[in-house]
């Protein structure tokens, strides 16, 4: 009887990687290991496959592990395997996989349909290699997420991504050995939630929270000192937080050196100079700021722009930080308002027997000029030349000829009450008669 389409569509892990890394599609010389396996009739397994102790077998419709034997001899120094965007919907099955890999270090299982199966605890031993897990849009379940931290104590960064996490689910048991948790693109709001990474992860150094609905960061400094006592980075871009004393909370982190909080509401109201400015001078730890090393002179040039930001507020208006920035710097003038934009200006344009007072825009360029000059005085298209003439320094340097279309007007120094003099092409040189 002939199979079904969903059985003929069955991919094991065995056959995708003997098709991929088969002599044929992996040239020699690119494999760690070279494997030679007797080929019994009907085996999935060519006899000479040659694997790289990193293996991708991503995108391939794996649903099944295959022969455990075989697995463990393909993968017998294997370190890192890539399984996302596959059909695993079974742990017992990636579990099979896992088993048959001593080695193990990172496992990606993103984009397989994890929702609502369990990892049972007596399976989860396999994976006390493990240091590297990531889990994005998976939707796996808070509940084998402790179990695999609970059975990995190597486990040092864990990805969460994209798993639709509204609420967090508190583990009985900590995971020390976790450093880094990226919990980006989930339905988090609530800093009680955030508040329970500390106590599941007590050594946790990096913690992304990016593009959640984060709307406070609402523990005291005693708390978060107890909570995150060894945390040195934090996400919060796209979050909701819409208040500074959000922001001056993120001191109390005592090792917090590297902040990222772009898109939040708190500064949407900000120039790009301001936000950079007033966000690192509340900040007197961070090295780090939105993905940016802070040198000696940007923290200086924001702390200083702090306190000239505020200085004119009211008292019961100012931020604490000021206070102690002033103490630092003393009470600062005002910058000056310097307009360092091109002036417009009002020359006299001779032409023949005609003056015309004309305002010029001194960005502008001397062909700009030449076509401003036709449409007012009706000059010829071509056949004409101009010199300026420095009401100042003509005595001194005469004429003048404005010959680069491309030279700015301001580069000339034209000042008001100076004169464009048009003169037709053919003559060689300004006359007396024309100045």
């Amino acid at each position: 009887m002939e199979s079904s389409f969903d059985e003929e569509e069955v991919r094991t892990f065995v056959q995708v990687v003997s098709e991929k890394y088969n002599a044929d599609n992996f040239p020699y010389g690119h494999g760690v290991g070279i494997v030679i396996l007797p080929s019994p009739p009907g085996s999935p397994v060519k006899e000479h496959l040659f694997l790289p102790s990193s293996v991708v077998v991503n995108n391939c419709g794996i649903k099944k592990a295959g022969d455990k034997s075989y697995i463990a001899t393909l993968c017998a120094h294997v370190m890192e395997l890539d399984l996302s965007h596959n059909q695993l919907d079974d742990w017992a099955e990636i579990c099979s996989i896992v088993s048959n890999i001593p080695h193990l270090d990172f496992l990606n299982l993103s984009m397989n349909p994890l929702s609502g199966v369990e990892l049972e605890p007596s399976m989860a031993d396999i994976f006390s290699r493990v240091r590297q897990l990531v889990l994005i849009n998976t939707r796996v379940s808070w509940e084998t997420v402790h179990t695999l931290t609970q059975h990995a104590p190597e486990l040092e960064e864990l990805f969460l991504c994209l798993n639709q996490y509204n609420t967090v689910s508190e583990s009985p048991t900590s995971c020390p050995s976790l450093r880094l948790l990226h919990i980006s693109d989930n339905l988090l709001q609530d800093w009680t939630e955030v508040r329970k990474f500390g106590l599941m992860f007590p050594c946790l150094r990096t913690l992304v929270l990016a593009n959640n609905g984060i709307e406070t960061v609402g523990d005291s400094q005693e708390t978060l000192q107890r909570l995150f006592p060894n945390l040195r980075s934090i996400n919060l871009t796209n979050s909701g937080l819409s208040k500074w004393e959000d922001i001056e909370r993120l001191n109390f982190f005592p090792k917090l050196e590297e902040v990222k909080a772009k898109g939040i509401p708190l500064l949407q109201p900000y120039s790009d100079h301001e936000r950079h400015s007033l966000l690192l001078a509340q900040l007197p730890s961070v090295m780090v700021l939105n993905g940016g090393e802070v040198s000696k002179g940007d923290r200086e040039a924001a702390e200083r722009f702090f306190i000239r930001y505020y200085q004119d507020c009211p008292q019961e208006e100012l931020p604490p930080r000021y206070h102690v920035l002033v103490s630092k710097y003393g009470h600062l003038a005002p910058l000056a308002d310097v307009d360092l934009r091109p002036r417009r200006t009002v020359v006299d344009v001779r032409w023949g027997d005609r003056v015309v007072a004309v305002g010029l825009h001194l960005e502008h360029t001397v062909a700009e000029l030449r076509k401003q000059l036709r449409a007012l005085l009706q000059l010829p298209n071509s056949g004409i030349r101009l010199f300026f003439i420095s009401r100042e320094m003509c005595s001194v340097v005469g004429p003048e000829e404005l010959k680069s279309g491309a030279r700015a007007l301001h580069s000339y120094r034209i000042r008001d009450g100076d004169e464009i003099l048009v003169v037709p092409k053919d003559k060689s040189r300004c006359s007396s008669s024309h100045i």
